[in-house]
């Protein structure tokens, strides 16, 4: 049995290492590194990819969340509701321009906000909602798009651990996530789903003058050069990323379609124990079926009852098996977000969740031995 990882990069990249050894020389020998032709047609088939207009490449995701909420001109004092259940660079952009960040609870069996909690905190200085599809789940789409349209509201779809998933909508129809919303953004960390070999991100939008905006936005303010005409940051995905991108877009859908199998073989393995929650793939799909596009698995993450879940951890780092606790600590705990307006009350679902989930190791290259492996310790300590 290969060394389990909890993402095997390695392995990866050894099936397709010549064609990306041969796109990173291939820069080295234009040096062409900064908007080089690889960020242009990466860029292209990105858009191809997602069906979305405009997709504007830049240095990371949390630069694109924040180049979005910069393009909607957000003022000072705006609230932004999102998902008190996610990581910190979702609220870090929103607090870094003096909006302010509305944390609200999630559902406890998808993860993901809670459209009930939007309703409750939306209040005449509500301006933005900021769903995240977690742990690669579709959210909630077209119960936040019918909220934001009855007040008003823009939609930025946090990405970052989902793009290639799916929503779909009661009339049947599937879009990508990412371009549902006024605009989307997405981060190609090496462990992503997509990943880059260093960091990288991109934002999508369908609206013409938004994506014009943006486009000097990540460039200094700047659309003929030396000329400022918005503020503007320094955020932009290098040529050598791309290039890596360029030619892992295509085996995309593979990697998920991987992923989902993966977790398919970790839910049969698991399924028995009274002790563990498994994770579900959407509302129309409380199982993982074979047609499954409304999650892509970025983690395998599940609930482990009874106050079990920090022996458990314990447990698999002492027998060598990684594992992930996404997230350890609410965001309304941390002292960076913490404020008077919060009730523990209010946050019952992500409580709970930060002391019950643990993420087992996920990645396109996880072997069925590796998971029974992995599934044998965990139903011998939880029996």
């Amino acid at each position: 049995m290969k060394k389990i990882q909890m993402v095997d990069l390695q392995s990866q990249y050894k099936h397709i290492k010549a064609k990306v050894d041969d796109s990173v020389l291939n820069v080295m020998e234009n040096a062409s590194f900064i908007n080089g032709p690889s960020v242009k047609s990466f860029q292209k088939n990105l858009e191809n990819y997602l069906n979305v207009k405009h997709v504007i490449p830049c240095a990371n995701g949390t630069d694109a969340l924040q180049i979005a909420m910069m393009g909607l001109d957000l003022k000072p004092g705006d609230e932004v509701i999102t998902a008190d259940f996610t990581f910190a660079a979702t609220v870090e952009v929103i607090a870094l321009l003096n909006l302010t960040p509305i944390l609200v609870d999630v559902d406890l069996k998808t993860f993901n906000i809670d459209c009930n909690k939007i309703r409750k905190a939306i209040t005449s200085k509500t301006k933005a909602i900021v769903p995240v599809h977690l742990f690669g789940q579709a959210a909630n789409m077209e119960e936040i798009m019918e909220i934001a349209k009855e007040h008003n509201l823009y939609v930025i779809e946090d990405n970052a651990q989902a793009i290639g998933s799916k929503y779909q909508f009661s009339s049947g129809s599937k879009i990508k996530t990412g371009t549902i919303g006024d605009v989307g953004t997405t981060s190609f960390f090496p462990s992503k789903n997509l990943g880059c070999f260093g960091d990288g991100g991109a934002i999508f939008t369908n609206d013409d003058d938004l994506a014009h905006t943006l486009r000097g936005v990540v460039n200094h303010g700047m659309y003929k050069r030396y000329h400022h005409d918005v503020v503007g940051v320094n955020s932009r995905l290098d040529s050598i990323q791309a290039a890596v991108l360029n030619t892992k877009l295509p085996h995309l859908d593979s990697y998920n379609k991987a992923r989902q199998n993966a977790a398919r073989n970790y839910t049969i393995a698991l399924k028995n124990s009274k002790n563990i929650i498994t994770p579900i793939a959407g509302k129309q799909c409380p199982q993982i079926c074979e047609n499954c596009d409304c999650h892509v698995f970025h983690q395998y993450t599940i609930r482990i009852l009874n106050n079990k879940r920090d022996g458990l951890a314990k447990h698999l780092s002492d027998s060598n098996i990684p594992f992930g606790i996404y997230y350890p600590i609410p965001l309304h705990r941390q002292k960076a977000y913490l404020n008077s307006r919060y009730r523990e009350d209010d946050f019952s679902n992500t409580n709970l969740l930060c002391d019950q989930v643990i993420s087992l190791p996920m990645h396109s290259e996880l072997e069925l031995n590796q998971i029974n492996f992995i599934c044998e310790k965990i139903n011998s300590f939880l029996k």
